[in-house]
Parts: structure tokens; C-alpha cells; sequence
């Protein structure tokens, strides 16, 4: 299932595991963006959302681990590849998917927190055992000998 806003300088498509940002048509060409973006709804670490004012666009940005949004405001972000404009008819289309993405990114969330890999258990125990023996609870040897039990060596 895609659902799909319509902006000023692109498309905004929100699909299971991505959202992709299409390029296409005039705007988009007189700000030099060119094709289609894709992003994994995973890695969005967070979305900058600005309603139309009276006289200035609204717009959408999503931001991720190695991305480098801009942070001028509308007019920038007519230029920045991980954002799309949209005049007032659209607020109510781009606020939904805005939503949807972000119900996505806390189930992913939740999910990760309750199918946490064993290792990371193992190790956050090490590290408790490692602040427990840095206070004098427990002595170099009890810490050693667990830490050998939890690695299983």
C-alpha cells in the first residue's frame, strides 16, 4: 500500500518500509532537483514539519544519520533534496503521512526494544558487573569469573 501527497516540488510516497521523495516538473527542475529519493522509514532520526503561513509554503524535511538538512526555512527547503513544499490544499495530506511515518519509525521503535539481540544483554551485564567492581562490590576475580560465564569461555 503507497500513500501518496502531491507538493509544489516533488511527491511524497509513503510505503511499508520507505518513503520515497519523486522529483518532477518545472519546480523541481528550476531548483535542481532531479529523481527520486528513497529513505528507510528506520533510519528517519526526525521530520521538521512547517505549515503554509499567509504568504510562504509549507514544507516536510526528513532528516537521518549522514544527511545534511537545510535550515532556512521555506525557501531553502525548496532547494533541499529531503524536503518537499506544499501550498495550504495539501497541509492535511502531508500532516497525515507525517503521522503515519511517524507511527511507523515508534513501532519500529517498540519492536527493537522487545526483540533485542542476546548479545547486547551480555554486554550490557558486563557493563553493570564492570561499575559494580569500579565501586568495590565486586572483587577482580567475581567480575572475571562471570564475565568468562557470560561469554561462554
Amino acid at each position: 500500500m503507497e500513500l501518496i501527497a502531491k507538493g509544489t516540488n516533488g511527491v511524497l510516497v509513503v510505503k511499508e518500509n520507505t518513503i520515497e521523495l519523486q522529483r518532477s516538473g518545472w519546480n523541481a527542475k528550476l531548483s535542481g532537483l532531479r529523481g527520486n529519493k528513497e529513505i528507510l522509514i528506520k533510519n528517519i532520526s526526525s521530520i521538521q514539519f512547517k505549515k503554509p503561513g499567509l504568504l510562504t509554503a509549507g514544507y516536510i524535511q526528513f532528516a537521518f544519520s549522514g544527511s545534511s538538512e537545510s535550515k532556512g526555512g521555506v525557501f531553502d527547503a525548496a532547494k533541499d533534496e529531503n524536503s518537499i513544499v506544499f501550498g495550504k490544499s495539501e497541509t492535511q495530506n502531508f500532516e497525515k503521512l507525517r503521522d503515519i511515518i511517524n507511527e511507523k519509525r515508534n513501532e519500529l521503535n517498540i519492536h527493537k526494544q522487545i526483540h533485542r539481540e542476546p548479545e547486547d544483554d551480555i554486554y550490557l551485564q558486563i557493563e553493570k558487573l564492570s561499575a559494580l567492581k569500579d565501586k568495590g562490590i565486586v572483587s577482580e576475580e567475581e567480575f572475571n569469573a562471570k564475565k568468562r560465564q557470560l561469554l561462554g569461555i
